[in-house]
């Protein structure tokens, strides 16, 4: 057997379309064929598509709660941005909440990320790249 590939990460939520919205406009990325409306009897299982291929990033409801970063936090997403002061806007008009400050003001003026929380409370990075 040769090397496997990833093929998604999946993200536990309450509510699996109300997070997958949320990064489909945070990310610009495409539902899945068939994922595009509202599924009438419950999203219970979402993907998305990056615009190139590659891993894709899947949303499955569940009640699990997500642990507080940065104690509990096992997995997150780092996120590739052109710039991270216009990526910054972009993610809190998304509905991302900061958890850490600009890399200044936490004493990494030239390591360019952020940390965020989703709505739900998972953690992920914006790297500018």
């Amino acid at each position: 057997m040769g090397p496997l590939t990833l093929y998604e990460l999946t993200l536990d939520c309450p509510e699996p379309r109300a997070l997958a919205e949320f990064y489909r406009r945070a990310l610009g990325w495409a539902y899945a064929p068939g994922h595009e409306t509202t599924d009438p009897a419950g999203d219970e299982w979402l993907q998305l598509l990056p615009p190139a291929g590659g891993t894709r990033l899947a949303f499955q409801r569940s009640a699990a709660p997500v642990p507080p970063w940065p104690q509990g936090a096992r997995v997150h997403l780092d996120v590739a941005v052109p710039d991270l002061v216009t990526a910054h806007g972009h993610l809190l008009d998304c509905g991302a909440r900061p958890l850490t400050g600009s890399p200044a003001e936490e004493g990494h003026p030239d390591d360019l990320f952020r940390v965020y929380a989703d709505p739900v409370g998972h953690p992920f990075c914006a790297t500018q790249r």
